[in-house]
């Protein structure tokens, strides 16, 4: 087994609101998020409005909340005009003032045009930028119908670092013919473009892509488990000796530089989703709800329009469900969970024998304060050991 960093303390994550955006210029064959191509560009006028409804609703429903972290996520974020970008944090800090020090993340393509506009939206407020980059092979990147180069991508991340202070970038991996030493190569010219974290995602195979399809096909092979594991332990193993451990099962940062806006979602926090498509978790007199909005751009406006809001589902999430959330989220991190807070969501706390049995099996470990974690190897069955310790 590999040495793992130790588990940084647990912090409150605040309040955040996540803002979807979600135009993109081509659908990527792998994508299954809530992505939409037009071939007129969409009146940012007309959404704008509509965003500072959504939150003028939202902000009548819970009231007051100071901002610790806002997201641009899409879609596109970067087909955004930086007056858009800044009307819309406008509105957020109208409602609920944003802290002194709140990450304003927004995600971007690296490509030239796009690139163009990073000085822009630093002057509206935005300190960290994500860039999509996927990969550092032009062959790989025509591949995942990526519409940048390798070097424009690396041009957009020398662009970004000097116009933000906090600059990430997102590689995917166990690509179809990828070999260890290959990857190992690629990550290793990532590391040295200096930013301070790195999004590291395995290529999954979503069902409704044309990925799908392919790989139903036969004319699409991503690598078999075995390989896979030797991806994911040459991710880990590198990114450790650079000094960019995990924090997360797909997320690496130099110590300090992690996203606070993502570190709220396994936290399992509260945050206002706020777009076409968005989710949300809200605290309420009611209780925890989870709430999502209408997936379609332009049905999402005229909703917004005609009642102030594009809500379409709000639930109140029972205890269970509460529980199973932050548990679910909160192993995915490697500081881990706090047994005591899924206890007081639960009404119970875990079986002890299934906590024996995953303990004996080198599945999970304990840590000080009562916590307990995911090791090297439950990580890559996540979604196996979770529902084992739910049960």
């Amino acid at each position: 087994m590999t040495e793992r960093a130790p588990a940084p303390p647990p912090v409150d994550p605040g309040f955040g609101v996540y803002v979807h955006w979600p135009f993109c210029k081509a659908k990527c064959p792998y994508c299954d998020f809530n992505s939409h191509v037009r071939h007129a560009p969409p009146d940012q006028a007309r959404f704008v409005a509509a965003f500072r409804a959504e939150i003028a609703h939202t902000r009548e429903r819970i009231g007051q909340r100071r901002t610790h972290s806002v997201f641009f996520g899409g879609g596109t974020p970067s087909l955004m005009e930086p007056a858009t970008v800044g009307a819309i944090l406008d509105a957020i800090h109208e409602a609920w003032p944003l802290d002194a020090r709140a990450e304003v993340t927004l995600e971007a393509n690296p490509t030239s045009v796009e690139a163009g506009r990073f000085r822009g939206y630093r002057a509206a407020g935005v300190n960290r930028v994500s860039l999509g980059v996927q990969a550092l092979d032009d062959a790989a990147l025509k591949a995942l119908g990526r519409m940048h180069s390798a070097e424009e991508a690396l041009g957009a991340v020398a662009v970004a670092r000097a116009a933000f202070e906090r600059v990430s970038f997102d590689l995917i991996y166990a690509r179809p013919d990828q070999r260890p030493q290959d990857w190992a190569a690629e990550l290793q010219r990532a590391i040295n473009e200096g930013c301070e974290h790195l999004s590291l995602y395995q290529l999954t195979i979503e069902e409704g892509t044309p990925f799908a399809a392919l790989n139903r096909a036969g004319r699409l092979i991503v690598p078999e488990d075995e390989l896979a594991r030797a991806l994911w332990d040459v991710t880990q193993e590198t990114t450790r000796a650079a000094g960019l451990p995990a924090y997360e099962i797909s997320n690496h940062a130099r110590p300090g530089a992690e996203s606070r806006h993502n570190l709220l979602y396994w936290r399992y926090g509260e945050y206002a989703g706020i777009g076409p498509g968005a989710h949300g978790r809200l605290d309420t007199p009611e209780g925890r709800v989870a709430t999502s909005t209408e997936r379609g751009p332009e049905a999402w406006v005229a909703k917004v329009e005609a009642q102030g809001h594009g809500v379409i589902a709000d639930e109140t999430l029972t205890r269970a469900e509460q529980a199973d959330e932050y548990l679910l989220m909160g192993l995915r991190l490697m500081e881990g969970i706090d047994r005591a807070r899924f206890a007081r969501l639960a009404g119970r706390g875990f079986d002890p024998a299934r906590v024996a049995a995953l303990l004996e099996d080198g599945m999970i470990e304990e840590l000080p304060g009562d916590r307990l974690r995911a090791t090297a190897l439950g990580l890559p069955v996540l979604d196996a050991l979770v529902a084992d310790l739910a049960a």
